[in-house]
């Protein structure tokens, strides 16, 4: 288990929230982590490939062919704001 103060430090770091009574939780979570992350320190990787992910996966391409696009008015049929033939959105920036 971690102190509190390390808890308190990582969680600003994450900017995560951690109430009073959940301290002990997280300082046990946390700490079965660590834990789990020192036994894989332990593992010996000498002889073991590099592998970026355990399948090998291959991206299934469809050909590029120029197709009709659908009509304004029936994209924006369900639209609950449009203006202008556009989607219309809230601003999100000043």
């Amino acid at each position: 288990m971690l102190d509190k103060d390390t808890v308190k430090h990582v969680a600003k770091l994450s900017r995560l929230e951690i109430k009073e009574d959940e301290f002990e939780t997280v300082s046990k979570k946390m700490g079965d982590i660590l834990s789990y992350i020192e036994k894989l320190q332990g593992v010996d990787t000498e002889n073991t490939d590099i592998t970026y992910n355990p399948i090998n996966l291959v991206n299934q391409f469809r050909t590029d062919e120029v197709r009709e696009s659908l009509e304004v008015k029936k994209v924006l049929q369900n639209a609950p704001e449009k203006e202008m033939g556009c989607f219309k959105v809230p601003k999100v920036l000043d």
